[in-house]
């Protein structure tokens, strides 16, 4: 099981970014994410218990926002 989580609204579409998450958290901090299917329009990245971002009402971070986040919080 990795530390960091990403939880996702599979009906909503949010998949695929998810992945791309995923992905470049891989890629650019060597870290694996566990991806977690949910609904009703989730969408959090969470290092350990924390939530380090998350969609919020006319906000979706992007892949770049959500790895910086991921990277303050470990340090």
């Amino acid at each position: 099981m990795s530390d960091v989580t990403i939880i996702y609204c599979r009906p909503c579409g949010y998949e695929k970014r998810a992945k791309e998450v995923a992905a470049a958290l891989r890629r650019q901090l060597a870290l694996e994410a566990d991806l977690v299917a949910g609904k009703g329009g989730i969408f959090q990245v969470k290092l350990g218990d924390r939530i380090v971002a998350s969609r919020s009402k006319g906000h979706f971070p992007g892949t770049d926002e959500i790895v910086a986040a991921v990277a303050a919080a470990r340090h």
